[in-house]
C-alpha cells in the first residue's frame, strides 16, 4: 500500500518517537505518506535485554517488521507465518521458553548479535537490518549505549521483560528506574534528526516505558523542548483503558489521572498540539483550556491498514496548523 501524500506536509522532515505495537502502526501509515528521506522514527532500546547469548531488541523489531510487511498481524508483535521448532526443542532441553523467539525471528537477533559481538553499533546494525529487509525510511536506535528498564514492584525490582512477559504485567508498579540512562548519550543521528525535523509526533506508545527512556536520555527534552517544530502527541488512553498492553494499568499505579488529561499533563511542557480519541471527545476543553493544548479529535484506533494511513494523514494535517 502506497498513499503518498500531495502536499507540501510531504517534503517536510517528520520525527515519531515511538515503542511498541500502537508506535509501529502510526509509524508504518507515516511510512505511507512520506518519502523515506522525509520520515525518521527513533525507537525506545530500554527493553531490551539479553537471551540466549543473544540481544533482544523487542521494540526495535516490532517497528522494523511492521515497516517491512513482516509484522504478525494477529499479536502486532513477532514474524507472520512463524514457526516454533526451536522453541520446542528448548522445551525439551528445559531452557528458557517464556520469551517466543520463532525460528524466523531467531535469524534477526542471532545477525544482530554477530555484528555486536563484532563491535558494530545498534545504529549500524539496525540500518543494515533495516536495509535488508526492504525498509526504506529511517529506523534510529534511541541510543548506542545499553539502558534497561528495571520496574519496581510490590514484587521486587523486575527487569523490564521479567515484569512484561514472563509475569504478565501482574505486580504492582511502584516506580520505574532506567538503568544506564545518565551514562548513555542519545546517537548524533537522533539528535540531528530531532534538530532539524519540521514535525515531532509522540506515537500512542506507552508513556512510561517506550517513550519516557527517549525522552530521559540527556539533553533529549531540552533539545524538543527548544524545537520549535510542532510536537503533538496521540492519546494511548482511551476511556481509561490502553488498546494494548499495561499503561492503564501503570497509570493506576503510580498515582496518575488514567485517562487522555493525564497522557497530556504528563507530556504538557513538550507538547503544542495533542490528538484525542472521539470516545473521549467531552475531555477536549479541559485539554485545550486547562493545559493550553490544541486539541484534534478524531477516531485514534487502527484496526486496519487504512485506519493507520487515515490517522497518520490527519495528524500531519493537524501539524501543520499548529
Amino acid at each position: 500500500m502506497n498513499a503518498t501524500l500531495e502536499s507540501p506536509i510531504s517534503k517536510l522532515n517528520v520525527v515519531a518517537l515511538a515503542g511498541g505495537v500502537g508506535g509501529a502502526k502510526l509509524a508504518w501509515g507515516l511510512a505511507q505518506l512520506l518519502p523515506p528521506e522525509c520520515l525518521t522514527i527513533i525507537v525506545n532500546t530500554a527493553d531490551d535485554f539479553e537471551l540466549l547469548d543473544l540481544q533482544i531488541c523487542p521494540d526495535l523489531d516490532t517497528v522494523m517488521y511492521t515497516l517491512a510487511g513482516l509484522a504478525n498481524p494477529e499479536t502486532g508483535w513477532g514474524v507472520r507465518d512463524e514457526s516454533w521448532s526451536m522453541l520446542e526443542m528448548m522445551a525439551r532441553y528445559a531452557g528458557p521458553t517464556w520469551f517466543r523467539l520463532g525460528d524466523r525471528d531467531l535469524a534477526t537477533h542471532l545477525r544482530r548479535s554477530q555484528w555486536l559481538r563484532q563491535r558494530f553499533p545498534l545504529t549500524w546494525v539496525t540500518r543494515e537490518l533495516c536495509k535488508l529487509l526492504g525498509v526504506r525510511h529511517t529506523l534510529l536506535p534511541m541510543t548506542d549505549a545499553p539502558v534497561r528498564t528495571v520496574v519496581h514492584t510490590d514484587q521486587g525490582p523486575l527487569p523490564f521483560q521479567e515484569y512484561f512477559v514472563h509475569r504478565g504485567w501482574e505486580p504492582v508498579v511502584e516506580s520505574i528506574h532506567f538503568e544506564g540512562i545518565d551514562s548513555a548519550q542519545p546517537t548524533q543521528e537522533v539528535v540531528f534528526a530531532l534538530r532539524e525535523g519540521d514535525i515531532i509526533i509522540f506515537c500512542p506508545s506507552n508513556p512510561f516505558v517506550s517513550l519516557d527512556p527517549i525522552l530521559c536520555l540527556p539533553a533529549l527534552r531540552r533539545i524538543i523542548a527548544a524545537s520549535r517544530a510542532p510536537k503533538l502527541a496521540i492519546t494511548p488512553i482511551i476511556e481509561q483503558q490502553a488498546l494494548k498492553g499495561p499503561a492503564a494499568k501503570m497509570m493506576r499505579e503510580l498515582g496518575l489521572e488514567v485517562s487522555p488529561v493525564g497522557v497530556a499533563r504528563y507530556y504538557q511542557d513538550l507538547l503544542t498540539g495533542f490528538v484525542l480519541d472521539q470516545r473521549d471527545e467531552n475531555l477536549k476543553m479541559t485539554i485545550a483550556f486547562d493545559l493550553g493544548i490544541r486539541t484534534l479529535v478524531t477516531d485514534t484506533i487502527m484496526r486496519t491498514e487504512q485506519d493507520r494511513v487515515r490517522l497518520a494523514h490527519e495528524v500531519l494535517e493537524f501539524a501543520a496548523q499548529l
